[in-house]
């Protein structure tokens, strides 16, 4: 990789692992958070799925500011917005005002992803993408390590609230090094898509079904991520009588074993040209089956293994779903484009959680384990429809275009 890569790699690590730090923490708190201010199972869901309804909706935007006003610069906007509402959460008197702050947090966190992809693919040759972004997305798993540990210390010594006033003021180092090391964009030769106008190009881009079914596989890896990880901790605590302290520093292996699937993911991808039928299907027809496993492990050292090899295969998943994409489109497309599947995996996010409690609350805590296996089921039956190569992900473009553009839309 060029140094300008792999430096770009570097920053953004460091800035996805303050970000999921400080999106994830709350599923260690929830418990805390649930008997201080008295809320049930389906109330702590809302919390974390109300986060992701906002987050959800501005990943598009988010996408189509980052590619109009620059990555760096939305990036770094979103995260010192969300930084201070991080540094708010510890504030929260009552379950609506914390409802209301965890919605604009996501709204503020939820314009930093497509800028970082992009930013990433501005500084990185199309063939290298889905590597240099799986380096990057593995620390989504460092950010869950992390927030784990941070958990199970300040959680039983100093409580929820000023947890979180203290993990908010992580964002202000990242920003400081995005402006004194970020390099500059790449000189990358990459021809239009079509023949078509611009806008009305972008837009066959972002609706089409080809693109449309990698957000789908990204949903329903995401059901399980989402749903399992925001609910886990808790289900150990009340169905196993493990410490927060205890849950928080077990969940090493597993977030480790994830970040590994992830990198691995990743460069299969990038070895085989995409081809996400590959690597999805057999990665999430396993992690389908180990959740009916998971909550019937009794002793909590298998829970752990289970859990550890379910983390290592369903990371491989993760990077699939941008490979094609990210191989196929010039980054000056990455960002809205990307944002379109990270929404699909954001409105598993909404769901997901929600929906855990509600099963938890209304049957137990077997059976919403075992529901969350339609995400991987649903992710495995898009990987085999879409685009599996970056031609023939242009190509079912152009004949989109083709079809739909007006002559008169179309350049000369």
């Amino acid at each position: 990789m060029p140094r300008a890569t792999r430096i770009t790699v570097m920053l953004l690590f460091a800035a996805w692992v303050v970000d999921y730090i400080d999106r994830t923490v709350i599923n260690f708190a929830l418990p805390s958070i649930g008997e201080d201010l008295g809320l049930d199972h389906t109330q702590q869901g809302l919390l974390v799925s109300v986060f992701f309804i906002a987050y959800a909706l501005v990943q598009v935007p988010g996408g189509l500011l980052a590619d109009r006003y620059g990555a760096l610069r939305v990036g770094i906007i979103g995260l010192t917005a969300w930084s201070v509402f991080t540094g708010l959460t510890a504030l929260a008197w009552s379950f609506s005002v914390l409802l209301a702050i965890r919605f604009l947090f996501g709204l503020v966190q939820g314009v930093f992803p497509a800028a970082a992809i992009k930013a990433l693919a501005e500084r990185s040759r199309p063939e290298q993408r889905t590597t240099a972004a799986g380096w990057t997305n593995s620390s989504n798993a460092a950010g869950l390590l992390l927030a784990a540990v941070i958990a199970g210390v300040l959680l039983p010594t100093v409580g929820w609230r000023v947890m979180f006033a203290v993990i908010s003021v992580l964002g202000v180092a990242v920003i400081l090094a995005w402006r004194r090391w970020m390099p500059e964009p790449l000189v990358q030769d990459e021809p239009p898509m079509a023949d078509a106008a611009p806008s009305a190009e972008r837009r066959m881009v972002l609706f089409s079904p080809a693109l449309l079914g990698f957000a789908v596989m990204f949903f329903g890896y995401d059901v399980l991520v989402w749903g399992v990880t925001a609910w886990t901790p808790t289900f150990l605590h009340e169905q196993r009588g493990i410490s927060m302290a205890g849950i928080a520093f077990a969940a090493v292996p597993s977030t480790l074993a994830a970040a590994a699937g992830v990198v691995l993911g990743a460069r299969l991808s990038d070895r085989i040209g995409g081809r996400p039928r590959v690597i999805v299907v057999p990665a999430m027809a396993f992690t389908a089956a180990m959740l009916f496993v998971l909550p019937r492990a009794e002793a909590f050292p298998l829970f752990v293994l289970v859990g550890t090899v379910m983390s290592l295969v369903a990371g491989l998943a993760y990077m699939p779903a941008f490979s094609v994409p990210l191989r196929a489109l010039p980054s000056s497309y990455i960002g809205a484009a990307t944002g379109v599947i990270i929404f699909g995996g954001q409105l598993a996010g909404v769901a997901s959680p929600l929906a855990f409690g509600f099963i938890t609350d209304h049957v137990s805590y077997t059976t919403a384990f075992e529901t969350m296996a339609i995400g991987p089921l649903l992710a495995l039956l898009a990987a085999t429809v879409v685009p599996q190569t970056a031609d023939a992900f242009r190509a079912m473009l152009a004949r989109r275009t083709a079809a739909a553009v007006p002559s008169k839309e179309r350049l000369p």
